[in-house]
């Protein structure tokens, strides 16, 4: 097990699957104590399990991100309980699918809850308890909202509002030693996107759109997340790093 992380306290939101848990996990694997929240309290539990059976330090948060006051309230607690904060990746996400001229106003809302709001709620608690000590947040936006998307307008629209909002942060939070930065993943193999990599002829065709030939996994964000938590990012605040084998380097054409 690593030390670099060693002493510090991370937040996870959205910690239960996927990019969540994958970086959980590495951040418990490089020596932090890791609070994770989440909606369903079981896969909380499992990822738990995991790391404390790999000899790390994690605790469940049962809140919806998506709720001001439950992850205001699950941040602070975390950061009382254990003493600090110097760790919030801002993972949690979701979505709504459809085209504009069908889409509800709630439809359209329901992508900004979790993904702004709750960027905006973690962050803005975050910064409050790392005044003072300094400390690293880093955002998950989406290369939806780098490039157009059809039938996730109210998806890219929300994960673009995150890159900005996010060099806002860092450009307030510099002074005080706390750092902003964002990763931007394409596809990644996740439960949410297993509907699209369900069959063998679906996952070729989304993989001949990466340059690296494959579909990003979990571990793959999660690596780089942890990179921007280190000391080794201590000179690196309003990045945008895109995290996906080379997709939103490239012009798709018929060829």
């Amino acid at each position: 097990m690593s030390t670099q992380l060693q002493g510090r306290v991370a937040f996870v939101t959205g910690g239960g699957t996927g990019i969540g848990a994958a970086t959980a996990q590495r951040l418990a694997a490089q020596g932090a104590t890791v609070v994770i929240c989440g909606r369903r309290s079981e896969p909380l539990r499992e990822v738990v399990a995991r790391i404390e059976a790999a000899g790390g330090r994690a605790e469940a948060v049962q809140a919806d991100v998506g709720v001001e006051q439950q992850i205001v309230s699950a941040i602070e607690g975390a950061a009382q309980r254990h003493g600090r904060l110097d760790i919030l990746v801002n993972n949690a996400m979701a979505y709504t699918w459809g085209s504009i001229e069908e889409m509800g106003t709630a439809d359209w809302h329901a992508n900004f809850t979790t993904s702004v709001d709750g960027t905006f709620w973690g962050t803005r608690t975050a910064m409050k308890l790392m005044k003072g000590r300094g400390g690293a947040i880093v955002n998950l936006s989406s290369i939806c909202g780098t490039l157009g998307t059809a039938w996730m307008a109210g998806y890219s629209a929300a994960k673009a509002a995150i890159l900005n909002f996010s060099r806002a942060a860092a450009a307030e939070g510099a002074a005080a030693g706390i750092r902003v930065n964002v990763v931007v993943p394409a596809v990644v193999e996740t439960p949410a996107t297993a509907g699209m990599l369900s069959d063998a002829a679906s996952r070729k065709a989304t993989e001949k759109l990466i340059p690296m030939g494959r579909v990003g996994q979990p571990e793959d964000l999660a690596a780089a997340i942890a990179f921007l938590c280190s000391d080794d990012a201590s000179y690196i605040t309003g990045a945008v790093l895109p995290v996906d084998g080379g997709r939103s380097a490239v012009l798709v054409t018929a060829l």
